[in-house]
C-alpha cells in the first residue's frame, strides 16, 4: 500500500506541475501598450510629393526642386535606394547639414540616411534640360523614388514636371 501511495503522489505531483505550467504559458505576456509600440516606429511625413517647374529654358542651366521628408514617429527613419527615372535627373538627400552623394537612374549605393524622431531630411532634385539635346524640347515628367524604413510608406515617389522651351 505504501508503494501505491508513493506512486500516486508522484503522478499527482507531476500532473499538478504540468497543469500549472500549461496555465502559465497560456496567459498573455505583459507587453507595452499599443501607443508605446507606435512611438518606437519611424513615420515618414511628406507634405508635397509633386513639383511643377512650369517653363524651363533649354539653355538656362539646371533647375532644382526641394522636398521635405519629416520623421513624425518615435524611431529612427532610414532612407535608402534613391533612384531617378532618367539620366537627366539627379537627386540627393541632406540630413542635419550632411549631404548624400548625387543619385541617378542606375545608381546603386550602400548609402543609408538616418532621420531622428522629429527630424527632417531635404530631398533635392536636379533636372538638366539640355541633357537630351534639342530633341528634348517639350513637356517632361521625372520621378524620384526613395525607400524608407516606415512600414506604412516603404517607398516614397516624388514627381517633377515642366515644359522645356527654347
Amino acid at each position: 500500500m505504501d508503494k501505491k501511495f508513493a506512486v500516486f503522489t508522484v503522478i499527482f505531483t507531476f500532473g499538478v506541475i504540468a497543469l500549472a505550467s500549461f496555465f502559465i504559458k497560456s496567459q498573455p505576456k505583459n507587453t507595452a501598450a499599443p501607443e508605446a509600440v507606435f512611438l518606437n516606429d519611424a513615420q515618414a511625413l511628406v507634405e508635397s510629393k509633386d513639383f511643377d517647374w512650369g517653363r524651363i529654358d533649354y539653355s538656362g542651366g539646371k533647375v532644382k526642386a526641394n522636398f521635405s521628408i519629416k520623421n513624425q514617429g518615435g524611431g529612427t527613419l532610414k532612407l535608402r535606394n534613391v533612384r531617378t527615372s532618367c539620366h537627366c535627373t539627379q537627386a540627393r538627400v541632406t540630413i542635419e547639414g550632411s549631404a548624400s552623394p548625387y543619385f541617378g537612374m542606375n545608381s546603386v549605393s550602400s548609402w543609408v540616411g538616418e532621420v531622428a524622431p522629429a527630424g527632417e531630411a531635404n530631398l533635392e532634385v536636379v533636372f538638366d534640360p539640355a541633357y537630351h539635346g534639342p530633341g528634348g524640347i517639350g513637356p517632361i515628367n521625372r520621378f524620384v523614388e526613395v525607400e524608407t524604413s516606415d512600414k506604412n510608406n516603404k517607398k516614397l515617389e516624388f514627381v517633377t514636371r515642366g515644359i522645356v522651351v527654347k
